[in-house]
């Protein structure tokens, strides 16, 4: 009786360390994600669920198309965003090299809420925006665009309507599966606020 006592124990210290270094790894991040998120006026928890989504908050990540780090931001973002942030001189002097840029988790993140941003333009009072958002930012911009198009004097899509005409099948479970995480936490974030 005595050993299965311990036993207990040590299962319940084990998994209470193994949920609060959970906890840790998938919150380390989060003041970097809310001051860049603020600056560049995209939702934290929006660029929070990608992150997870993306890497899990593993910075050393490459994915399959040469995305980089915690966001998984790709050299070509890289370059749009140094092309309108760093002085022309500044990179000719020392060109910006990206595997060891994107892997800084600060500049990642910066350079993916500027690119949220930026995809969000186009749909500023649409319903559903954070869907072309996240298609875009999976996709790219032009494919986001190319779905979202009605005919003129069309009402816009909602975003269920947006989501079906994703024809990429990666993409729309990228985007449905980001927003699912994404509104449970902010059904979590409200329910403890009320």
């Amino acid at each position: 009786m005595k050993r299965l006592a311990i036993i207990l124990i040590a299962v319940i210290v084990l998994g209470c360390g193994l949920y609060f270094l959970d906890q840790y790894w998938i919150h380390r991040y989060d003041q970097v994600i809310a001051r860049e998120a603020a600056r560049y006026h995209v939702d934290p928890d929006l660029v929070w669920s990608i992150a997870y989504e993306e890497s899990y908050f593993r910075t050393w990540k490459n994915g399959r198309d040469g995305e980089i780090g915690i966001m998984q931001v790709t050299p070509g973002v890289l370059q749009d965003w140094a092309s309108e942030n760093v002085s022309a001189s500044a990179q000719q002097r020392s060109p910006i090299d990206p595997h060891s840029f994107l892997r800084d988790p600060e500049r990642n993140i910066q350079i993916a809420c500027w690119y949220l941003q930026k995809a969000g333009e186009d749909y500023k009072n649409l319903p559903g925006r954070e869907a072309r958002m996240l298609a875009a930012y999976n996709a790219g911009p032009s494919r986001a665009a190319d779905w979202n198009r009605v005919e003129t004097g069309a009402p816009p899509l909602n975003e269920q309507q947006f989501i079906a005409r994703i024809d990429i099948p990666s993409t729309r479970a990228y985007v449905t599966s980001i927003l699912d995480r994404y509104r449970r936490v902010k059904s979590a974030k409200s329910s403890l606020t009320s």
